[in-house]
């Protein structure tokens, strides 16, 4: 795996005033598990979060990621772009067992996958990240219990672990293009970059 593609840590840890509780701020690429009481908080436009959590323990984190463009092979289950999804997937389940969640325990909340990305050779990028989520737990079993995946705007999305509380606020006017440029940045590292191909994923 290129290192510019693992999923890293999120280290943009703050103190959030507005739900007074420490908070984490990821960004693509990024992933953030805890088992304390605080907020996890991203922003998605094409990219997909799922916000996974034991609902037992309480421990959970949520990931950010985009499948990158990868031309005719959308369809195959063993596409490399299918790879950096579950690649991007398993890091935060495993990282949340390691933590001391239960597999059987595990359920999802999944969000993003917006229409905001123009200039991608497949179908809606958006789309793709969206199947992608959907589909990845559907087949390792964890129950989606909640989520609001495509439609053309961007959002933000604040979770609480401890207790599986999402709020998530559509951005209808996006005056800075941050976003749109962060994600295209995101996007332009995965298309040139090569997913390993000795990496056992499952």
């Amino acid at each position: 795996m290129n290192p510019a593609l693992e999923e890293q840590l999120a280290t943009n840890v703050y103190y959030d005033r507005t739900f007074d509780c420490e908070a984490a701020k990821i960004l693509p690429g990024e992933y953030y598990f805890t088992r304390k009481e605080m907020l996890i908080v991203t922003v998605l436009g094409s990219c997909v979060s799922a916000c996974i959590r034991d609902r037992v323990s309480g421990v959970g984190g949520m990931n950010h990621f985009m499948l990158p463009d990868s031309g005719n092979d959308a369809g195959s289950p063993l596409s490399a772009s299918m790879r950096y999804g579950a690649y991007a997937m398993e890091v935060l389940i495993n990282e949340l067992l390691k933590a001391g969640a239960r597999r059987e325990n595990l359920e999802a909340k999944v969000f993003g996958g917006g229409n905001v990305l123009r200039g991608f050779t497949t179908i809606n990028v958006g789309e793709r990240n969206a199947q992608f989520v959907r589909s990845f737990l559907q087949t390792e079993n964890i129950r989606i219990v909640a989520e609001d995946l495509n439609d053309v705007h961007p959002r933000k999305v604040y979770y609480f672990p401890r207790t599986g509380k999402v709020l998530v606020k559509k951005l209808k006017q996006l005056n800075n293009y941050t976003l749109v440029k962060r994600e295209q940045d995101y996007a332009s590292r995965l298309k040139t970059s090569e997913v390993s191909g000795d990496v056992d994923l499952f």
